[in-house]
């Protein structure tokens, strides 16, 4: 089964590196490094790049090696496969439910972001690095799916170190190399256009994870047994009646809608565009 978790690992591993870039950290990185800036800085937008990339492919270096700690207890303990693959599948579930929202709860992430006063007081190898290594861990700054917890426990469910440390660099590297989207950026106006074009993107990328997950799902289910897809399809219809019911009854709730409607133009909203209180 190491090369089922491995290429399961690599799959949600890369959709939700992916996915990652249109978080506040990811787009913050795409609009404070980019070669107008650098170079209104007199540095070199290259080299920055470059410095970034090799920091979050050692962040993902930290988030494999947690893993690989993970597969050197799996390896030890050589669970039987039907074991590994239950783990897997119920994490892989766990993942679904919380990305897609079908019972409303999502599990517990944070909001940290990378301190953007690292770009005025240090030299662009130190905030290159820096940055590039907090967002290249995956855990370290904004979280926003499920799917980077997953990942690593793919990587640990494979019961070999080195293949889970091989998967946590490309994850990093895939974060590292999503700076460079803005490399032919060459004025303010180029680079608001190009972040209303990203923004169009972010619900492809959405999907994209959750079908990730959700065919990770389904292997890990078949290499249980036919039993286990009909219980995770199941447990997928409960959630999805149980979000729809608490939906129709917030729906009507005297005065809920009405406040929603009237937050929303102007007040924040999170990462799935809904309203976050201030204070």
């Amino acid at each position: 089964m190491t090369t089922t978790f491995a290429l399961c690992a690599l799959l949600v591993g890369t959709a939700a590196a992916v996915r990652s870039t249109w978080s506040p950290c990811g787009l913050s990185m795409l609009s404070t490094i980019t070669p107008v800036a650098e170079r209104a800085k007199g540095h070199r937008y290259v080299a920055t790049c470059v410095w970034f990339v090799v920091g979050a492919t050692l962040g993902g270096l930290a988030l494999g090696g947690l893993a690989a700690l993970g597969a050197l207890l799996v390896g030890y303990a050589a669970p039987a496969t039907v074991a590994t693959a239950c783990a897997g599948l119920a994490v892989a579930v766990v993942a679904l439910v919380s990305d897609t929202g079908l019972a409303g709860v999502r599990v517990p992430v944070h909001y940290r972001q990378v301190n953007e006063r690292w770009l005025d007081a240090y030299r662009p190898w130190v905030y290159g690095v820096g940055f590039g290594f907090q967002i290249g861990t995956g855990l370290a700054t904004y979280i926003t799916t499920a799917a980077v917890y997953l990942f690593a426990v793919l990587g640990a469910l494979t019961g070999d170190p080195w293949v889970a440390l091989a998967l946590g660099a490309g994850f990093g590297l895939v974060r590292g190399v999503a700076v460079t989207l803005t490399r032919r950026v060459t004025s303010p106006q180029e680079l608001l256009e190009f972040h209303r074009r990203f923004a169009a993107g972010l619900p492809w990328a959405q999907r994209a994870v959750v079908a990730s997950v959700a065919a990770v799902a389904v292997v890990l289910g078949l290499a249980v047994g036919p039993v286990a897809v009909i219980v995770v399809a199941g447990v997928a219809m409960v959630a999805a009646g149980a979000r729809l019911l608490v939906a129709q009854r917030s729906a009507g709730t005297p005065g809920r809608q009405v406040v929603a409607t009237a937050a929303a133009p102007g007040g924040p909203v999170d990462d799935r565009g809904r309203s976050v209180p201030v204070g």
